[in-house]
Parts: C-alpha cells; structure tokens; sequence
C-alpha cells in the first residue's frame, strides 16, 4: 500500500471511530483533543495529511481506542465504511497485564531477540531551554528487543538512548525521561518529537515546517514555553540529531 493510499485508509478509520464514538463533527472531535482548528481533522479524515505518532495517542485517548486501530484500522472491518453511530460508554479496559520481570544486569548476555543501544545517560537533552553539557557515561548500553526497533522502522546503528531534563515537554516527557533517538532520520515530519542541537544547546522538541522553508519549534508546556520561530535566514542554528522514536519515564513511591 503507498503512502497515499495508507493516509486515506487511516482517515477513513478516524472517521469511522469518530461517528462510532457518537462525535458528529470534525470540530467536537479537534476540540476534545485540544487542538484550536478544526482543519487538522478534517485534513486527517480527507487523507491529505499523514498523522504523526504523537496525534494518534491523543485521537485514541478520545475515541477510545488503542493508537493502532486509528494506525491501522480494525481487522474485523475490512471496507473501511462508516458504521452506525455509537453512545460513547464511560467504562473501558486501556490496559493488559503481564505479571513478573527478567532481572538482569550488565553481565547477562544478550537473548537473540535483544540488541543492546549505547545509553548516554549524561548526555542532557534538555526539555527546557537547553544544556551544552555533554559527557558519555563510560558503555552504559539500554536492551531493547528487535521487534521494538522494527515496529518503528529503526536500525540498531542509528539508535541511540539519552536522558531528557526540564519541564517544557511535560506532561508527556518528564524530567528524567529516557528517549530513543533514531539519528537517521531528520526529515521534519509536522508535529514529531526531535533531539536537536539548537546553537549549542541539546533539545527536544515538536517542530513543524514554516511557509517559505522556516521551522517552528513547540513545546508541551505551551504556557510556560511559548512557539519559538527559526527564520529561513537562521537555519544555520538548527542541526535535527534525530527523530524520536521511543520514551519511558520512571515513577518514584515518595510515600
């Protein structure tokens, strides 16, 4: 299926879990996602526009669904049509357990599903205004099974995992998360995360292309963190790492 193709096919599942979910319009549906226009739905819906990983998290929230039935739609409905509207229900399941864990430390060998990706973990990729520190922590390496990388098209050799620090991305990347960065890619994909070195500084952070070749970079934390916008003429202070392609933050008991 080609890229057209899969953007239609993916706007007909939006569509179709937006009118089962009893949401009669594109611009219900933008405004439960938080998003000021409605055209990013209606773009999304008419297939013209291919949706980032970030925006299928967020429709699923709403509609109910898990990110990969709006990625990849229903296996039970094949012509892609529109149901019957639903009720949305209040009650749902967003979780499956899985009892125990490995243990294992830097000497346990690797299994042959398992890579292991170098882990800069004080190199700070800063969340906020940026840091110029950058320091590897002696062979720290992160396992990873092969079929996490595959599922999001990553080479093991581009790969890399580092630590990200401030508040501009929360709440979806907290002081302390871990990303994967995927140093091949660094074509701008509107609304993805990217590692970048913005004149000097060590970043993450949404960027979006500008009419007349301009980058806009973004934050969570809109509200503390304003838009900033890089001029074509200034391009020369943006050097995009890599784009991100994984995070897991870690929980601490302060009980």
């Amino acid at each position: 299926m080609g890229s057209e193709d899969l953007k239609k096919r993916v706007g007909q599942n939006i569509k179709r879990l937006r009118m089962n979910a009893g949401i009669k319009s594109q611009a219900e549906l933008a405004n439960l996602c938080g998003w000021k226009s409605q055209s990013r739905v209606g773009n999304y819906e008419a297939g013209t526009r291919a949706v980032s990983a970030i925006d299928a998290e967020i429709l699923a929230k709403v509609l109910g669904v898990s990110p990969a039935e709006i990625l990849y739609g229903n296996s039970s409905d094949t012509n892609g049509s529109v149901n019957t509207p639903k009720k949305r229900t209040t009650r749902e399941s967003n979780a499956e357990w899985h009892a125990g864990f490995d243990l294992w430390d830097g000497d346990t060998p690797l299994r042959d599903d398992e890579v292991a990706l170098p882990f800069y973990r004080e190199v700070e990729l800063a969340a906020g205004h940026g840091s110029t520190f950058v320091q590897e922590n002696g062979g720290c390496k992160l396992r990873f099974a092969k079929s996490t990388l595959k599922k999001s098209n990553v080479e093991a050799q581009y790969a890399a995992c580092v630590t990200v620090s401030g508040n501009s991305m929360q709440p979806v990347l907290r002081h302390g998360t871990t990303v994967g960065v995927d140093t091949s890619k660094k074509n701008i994909v509107d609304g993805e995360m990217y590692a970048i070195d913005h004149d000097g500084m060590l970043r993450v952070k949404m960027l979006y292309r500008m009419p007349g070749g301009g980058i806009r970079i973004k934050s969570y934390n809109n509200d503390e963190y304003p838009d900033e916008f890089i001029q074509p003429e200034r391009l020369n202070e943006i050097k995009i790492i890599g784009w991100v392609f994984w995070w897991s933050v870690l929980n601490v008991w302060n009980n």
